[in-house]
């Protein structure tokens, strides 16, 4: 169970509660902490927590028109605030940053996420090479950076870090931020620490970041205070969020250990990379809808995607938009992170699996269908036609009317939507005020 389904499974247990007493807030509290320990949350901090929940719920008063269940979850919510750290909001500005961790981090991957992140805000970014110790670490950056779409620079074999920096930065004087992904080790040893040094010294970075795994917990804590120590770090990256039940014990630790939590990773694809934002995260876990981290999302997904936006949003609805449709998506990363953004953070994992095998199905069958059938799906309705394109695609024709059937109720949701003028008024609160 990770972290989020332990919150809300404490939380559910309030729902039937009329008013909040000793009894309630110490059976409330005791889920709590099982769900906080069983992350890998240091265990301090977890008692603290609690205290700070239980005295906040037994010394004040139930808000009139308030339920026990939204005042706790309220309170819950802003102690996690406080546990989780701050929000990032980094500088757009031209700099050298210097990406630090252990093996098995993620810290040549994220090294082109950030890149990428900042070359997207129209900040041109390369990547240099000062991996000295793992063999594929060259061939590995060089390919992220080309799928990136920024600078690289290395010297295969070369073991002085201080010549391919100065090298570096002159093959890289055009860019205005440059990214140094050093070696790793399996711990912060004496050699590790003087190459840091070395790096430092020549690159003169204006960040140094660490990169730590999520699945490592409590231990990120430590980690990121040896950093601290060695190098004085500016911040810390946090990888594998996306699927880490421990996620919590990692930023908590870091937080405590009173380094800032700058970015999160949150997949393996290249704009799978967040500001980190202690409020959006601890929003996430307890189910509450991002609005707005979604609608940037499709912006990103449809822009990746080289789609036209006016196409993205079409309001006739057949094959040939819902293909537009189903291309940004597939640049958005995996479903679950959609849903978790609308607050469906409970979805069964093998129907989630399932949905997305599905629209990946779908997406090669629209993809054998002609320009014609594109656009009068009612074409499609053919025998023949649904044979042949099950053949083109791959699929079967059962597969084939799957889609029909999907498509048309799809379309009766989306005529339903636009006339129903309660749900737009509604949801155009959240909508960014343009």
């Amino acid at each position: 169970m990770d972290l989020g389904e332990g919150l809300r499974k404490a939380l559910a247990r309030l729902s039937g509660a009329i008013v909040i007493d000793a009894k309630t807030i110490k059976e409330f509290n005791k889920e709590l902490q099982k769900a906080l320990l069983g992350s890998d949350v240091e265990v301090s901090l977890v008692l603290a927590l609690t205290r700070k929940i239980e005295d906040a719920a037994l010394k004040s008063k139930l808000p009139e028109g308030v339920s026990p269940k939204d005042y706790i979850t309220n309170l819950v919510y802003e102690e996690l605030v406080a546990l989780m750290g701050k929000k990032f909001e980094p500088t757009l500005e031209p700099k050298r940053i210097l990406m630090l961790g252990l093996y098995g981090s993620g810290k040549t991957t994220s090294s082109a996420k950030l890149a990428k992140f900042y070359q997207d805000r129209r900040l041109s970014s390369g990547v240099v090479c000062c991996d000295v110790a793992r063999p594929a670490a060259y061939e590995q950056l060089e390919t992220l950076a080309k799928q990136a779409g920024v600078g690289f620079f290395g010297i295969k074999g070369e073991k002085d870090v201080r010549k391919i920096v100065k090298e570096g930065l002159l093959a890289l004087k055009d860019k205005k931020v440059i990214i140094f992904d050093s070696s790793g080790r399996n711990a912060l040893d004496s050699e590790l620490i003087e190459e840091l040094k070395e790096i430092n010294h020549e690159a003169k970075p204006d960040e140094k970041i660490l990169v730590i795994s999520a699945d490592i917990g409590q231990i990120a804590g430590k980690q990121a205070r040896q950093f601290d120590e060695a190098v004085k770090l500016t911040g810390v990256l946090v990888t594998k969020l996306d699927g880490s039940g421990k996620g919590g014990g990692a930023l908590s630790a870091v937080n405590a250990a009173n380094v800032n939590i700058t970015f999160i990773g949150t997949g393996e694809k290249l704009g799978s990379i967040e500001l980190y934002d202690s409020k959006k995260f601890v929003g996430r876990l307890l189910g509450i809808p991002d609005i707005e981290a979604l609608i940037t999302h499709v912006n990103e997904a449809v822009k990746e995607a080289n789609i036209n936006p006016e196409e993205a949003s079409m309001q006739e609805l057949n094959f040939d938009t819902f293909y537009t449709q189903l291309k940004a998506m597939s640049k958005m990363g995996p479903l679950k992170n959609m849903l978790g953004m609308l607050g469906m953070v409970d979805m069964p994992k093998g129907a989630v699996e399932e949905s997305e095998l599905k629209l990946k199905r779908y997406k090669t069958i629209i993809g054998s269908m002609t320009k014609e059938e594109r656009q009068d799906e009612k074409l499609m309705h053919d025998q023949k036609r649904m044979k042949r394109v099950a053949m083109g695609s791959g699929t079967t024709e059962k597969d084939v009317k799957d889609l029909l059937k999907d498509f048309a109720n799809m379309k009766k949701m989306m005529n339903a939507f636009q006339n129903d003028r309660d749900v737009k008024r509604k949801l155009s609160r959240f909508m960014p005020k343009m």
